[in-house]
């Protein structure tokens, strides 16, 4: 796998074949001073970090080594930022060596900022299932450790709802491909760290960089969106203004 920025392979730190989250007890501390980033987007050039404007929403989503994963979603019209970063575990303020030992129980994920009157949360939703393989519970393709694991982690009840339900009529997709069950967890976002600089839009930076993402060749259409149509035209509206 080709080195990254920091001279150190993606293979040597992701080698982790821990399958077991640690509790909090036996975690990694971390540290108190939060990891620094840049604080425009190099490629969307917008804010890397909130407040956003109220017609902008986050979801977070896990679907392996996050490198290819942004660049899936920051490639997206509609969505207004991307970042990388950990969610899911114990540790504070996490360094990526210490998630790709497995003793943080942090996924390794990236934060989505989209307009959703641009592009729907179905939308986001549809292209999540479809570009990595959600039955490999600890492990993503070559890449294997608790940091890999599939995750979805949701703003508010609604975005919850809609991506349970996705997550039933994929595995319905799914088994009729003759694949095995969704082990893809869905959960309120819990604090979301933001990686190291160097990661962050690093196929960008880095445009023969390693990249990981593969679906399994299943898809299927959007999902019923539960945004009415008249909040998204207001939203539109003031995307527009």
């Amino acid at each position: 796998m080709p080195n990254d920025k920091n001279g150190a392979e993606k293979s040597m730190f992701g080698s982790s074949e821990k399958n077991e989250m640690p509790n909090a007890e036996n975690a990694l501390p971390g540290r108190d001073e939060p990891l620094s980033v840049a604080s425009q987007h190099v490629v969307t050039g917008n804010a890397m970090k909130g407040p956003y404007a109220a017609h902008l929403e986050t979801i977070v989503f896990g679907m392996g080594c996050f490198w290819g994963v942004e660049r899936l979603f920051w490639n997206q019209a509609g969505v207004f930022a991307t970042a990388v970063g950990y969610i899911g575990g114990a540790t504070k303020n996490p360094a990526y060596e210490e998630v790709c030992t497995g003793n943080t129980g942090h996924n390794e994920v990236v934060q989505v900022i989209f307009a959703p009157a641009i592009i729907s949360l179905s939308r986001l939703l549809q292209l999540f299932w479809q570009s990595h393989d959600p039955t490999q519970g600890m492990q993503q393709g070559p890449d294997r450790g608790t940091q890999y694991r599939s995750g979805i982690y949701t703003s508010d009840p609604a975005q919850l709802r809609l991506a349970e339900a996705s997550r039933e009529k994929f595995q319905q997709v799914l088994e009729d491909k003759h694949f095995g069950a969704i082990t893809t967890e869905i959960l309120p976002a819990s604090v979301f760290y933001y990686a190291e600089d160097y990661h962050q839009q690093y196929l960008h930076k880095n445009p023969g960089g390693y990249c990981s993402l593969r679906g399994t060749g299943c898809s299927m259409d959007e999902s019923t969106d539960a945004t009415s149509t008249e909040h998204k035209v207001n939203i539109r509206q003031e995307v527009q203004a």
